[in-house]
């Protein structure tokens, strides 16, 4: 009975996206407290389910959750579409319309999209993307072309959560990282917000007018802006230099006395070390020196990590 009532809660979210506890408890014939107890095993079991307190909240599902891929297999999907079609046909019920809907509607979500604008394909899946990257982009490029008003759980650098009702206005790709702007309404302010960062997202069901913005004013340099600057030599081997030439770019290499050599002024910091770490001994910093110190004392502290 326990798991009748959690399969019906899950679909009753993927239609509603939020409903309340006492809805779901008189919907179930269960006690409120059950039903929060019900989702917190379905929150265990990897349904990323929010509570909002107060009077205009409820138990939400994000507009970035699907049901997972392997629930159904294609074949089975379409099965099921199919005879769900024949039987509204022959009993026409709202319950079985309902389960139609919701069944088409992961069907639509199963296949993973290519962006296409102009003469630019993107695709925006990750490495070791179950699409749930590609759902977000999807959820906020509708959101924008609405002018849906967004409910974000966002997670910052410092692990801090925050709620915010965004006006989603544009998508930006900035250094292989996606990112969306819009207008903030706890700031009162336009922001910069890191989509990997996104815990869930949420439509509130409410529009909003676009505002008028400067895409020069975008602050697309924010990875200086709180970083000094240090202009690095890199030795780079044959073998590493097609990952450089996409890093640093083509004009930033030369050749010296048949070695090959990369030149860059760069933000300093943790990031940078992370990065140059990665290529191993395919490259080695020529200068400035403090920058190979820091290197040979990450690389030490590995060992020492694994003796």
């Amino acid at each position: 009975m326990k798991f009748q009532i959690m399969v019906k809660m899950l679909f009753r979210l993927l239609k509603a996206r939020k409903v309340s506890a006492a809805a779901l408890a008189r919907e179930n014939g269960v006690s409120e407290r059950s039903i929060y107890r019900y989702v917190e095993e379905l929150i265990v079991s990897g349904v990323p389910l929010d509570i909002i307190r107060g009077r205009n909240g409820g138990i939400c599902l994000p507009d970035t959750y699907r049901l997972p891929e392997n629930f159904f297999t294609k074949e089975e999907l379409t099965a099921a579409v199919d005879a769900l079609g024949a039987l509204y046909e022959q009993l026409p019920s709202e319950a079985v319309r309902s389960a139609m809907e919701k069944l088409c509607q992961q069907q639509k979500k199963g296949s993973r999209d290519l962006s296409v604008s102009g003469n630019i394909l993107v695709d925006s899946g990750t490495w070791g993307d179950a699409y749930d990257f590609s759902d977000k982009l999807r959820v906020f490029e509708d959101a924008i072309n609405r002018r849906a008003c967004l409910d974000l759980l966002y997670t910052d650098r410092s692990g801090r959560q925050t709620r915010r009702i965004v006006e989603a206005h544009l998508l930006v790709y900035k250094q292989n990282i996606w990112y969306l702007y819009a207008w903030c309404r706890t700031r009162q302010d336009f922001r910069l917000f890191r989509i990997g960062r996104i815990r869930s997202a949420r439509d509130t069901g409410e529009t909003f007018e676009r505002r008028e913005f400067d895409k020069e004013s975008i602050p697309l340099k924010f990875h200086f802006e709180n970083a000094e600057l240090v202009s690095i030599r890199l030795e780079v081997s044959r073998n590493a230099l097609p990952d450089i030439e996409e890093w640093l770019g083509m004009d930033n290499i030369s050749e010296e006395n048949g070695k090959l050599y990369a030149q860059a002024t760069l933000p300093d910091g943790e990031v940078l070390l992370s990065k140059l770490f990665g290529f191993g001994d395919a490259i080695r910093v020529v200068d400035p020196p403090a920058l190979a110190d820091q290197l040979k004392k990450r690389a030490e502290k590995l060992i020492e990590c694994y003796r």
